[in-house]
């Protein structure tokens, strides 16, 4: 709980950082663009303003992620944080589209809607560069930390006004060389890496809705830990589900067979305890206490998922469990009647052998 809650405080934090700072770039691009006569600053001051709307759209996410688990969700709300990061890589997919488009349109038009701007929209364009690329580091170490897709879905989108604005760049500074083909140019090869960013964001929230297992990384670290927890004598079997920012672990570990009840229980509740102690991503961890093999041997220790079985117990045969068998009646329909046990098996319950 208090990793959740300390989670959702950086987001906030980092969210309205983030807020803050698109507004004044907002402001200061648009005047730039306007006073230099440059279209491209312009544009480049709408894609900062529809930074403010992603945000606004990760902190709801976030906060609705963040409620507790209540009777129609007793899991909690963990996955809507997935549904706040896939509505981001949509919007950054239109915004790399979009860019793309607009380069082409340029260089199918020879590069005459360009106009020779002012010297103030190099400028305005080179703070733009610098400003939001430290935003994308300062918002995905956050997200990092936290674990939080929707916070790294806003960190990619800071950088995609960041390349934007490096297409403003070249095309202002290419445009007074008497260069414009490079401003459609460099939009063109920007829109893929946005694209492509939209889409590893995409992906990675989907992973976390549908159960994926954590990475391999953490299983192992995972598995380590718990082989080292005094009792167990291995780990039998071990899975893990992403759900939103956090993950379930569910796991079977071997124990000697001839303690208590009551000693298996502990060695099960340190077992819960390390794993959420030492890994606070996990909201929850399920142990079920199997015993060891027989001469102390323990189940298989290698590997973070084993489906390793013993033979299920057949059923004994009807005639040692003194079971009811069908017979026809006399007008041929069916009736139960005891079954017949052998002389030998009567011998023995006579005996009480």
């Amino acid at each position: 709980m208090r990793e959740a809650d300390e989670g959702r405080r950086v987001a906030m934090r980092v969210s309205g950082v983030s807020i803050a700072v698109n507004l004044a770039l907002t402001a200061f691009k648009l005047a730039a663009g306007l006073l230099a006569r440059s279209g491209a600053m312009v544009s480049d001051a709408v894609h900062s303003a529809s930074d403010v709307f992603s945000t606004l759209v990760v902190m709801g996410g976030i906060n609705l992620a963040a409620r507790q688990p209540d009777r129609d969700h007793p899991y909690g709300h963990e996955r809507l944080e997935c549904v706040a990061a896939i509505l981001l890589a949509v919007i950054l997919a239109a915004t790399g589209a979009a860019i793309g488009a607009q380069g082409i349109a340029q260089m199918c038009s020879g590069g005459k809607a360009l106009a020779a701007p002012g010297a103030l929209a190099l400028t305005a364009a080179a703070v733009s560069i610098a400003v939001k690329e430290w935003m994308f580091r300062y918002t995905r170490k956050a997200a990092r930390r936290v674990h939080s897709g929707a916070l790294m879905a806003d960190a990619w989108h800071h950088r995609s006004d960041a390349l934007s604005s490096v297409g403003a760049f070249v095309g202002i500074f290419g445009a007074r060389l008497g260069w414009p083909i490079l401003d459609p140019l460099a939009s063109a090869v920007i829109s893929l890496f946005i694209c492509k960013a939209a889409l590893d964001i995409f992906r990675d929230a989907v992973d976390k809705m549908v159960d994926k297992a954590c990475d391999t990384q953490t299983v192992q670290a995972i598995a380590a830990a718990v082989r080292a927890q005094e009792g167990v004598a291995g780990l039998d079997e071990m899975r893990t589900r992403q759900f939103g920012a956090r993950a379930y672990v569910d796991m079977e570990i071997a124990v000697d067979g001839r303690l208590s009840l009551e000693a298996a229980h502990q060695i099960a509740e340190g077992v819960h305890r390390a794993v959420e102690a030492g890994f606070p991503q996990v909201k929850h961890c399920m142990v079920h206490v199997n015993p060891a093999r027989p001469g102390g041997k323990a189940g298989p220790r290698e590997g973070d998922a084993i489906s390793e079985r013993a033979a299920p117990l057949k059923p004994p045969p009807p005639a040692a469990c003194g079971q009811l068998e069908k017979a026809p009646g006399p007008q041929g329909e069916s009736r139960q009647v005891p079954l017949q046990r052998s002389p030998v098996a009567r011998n023995r319950a006579g005996s009480g052998r």
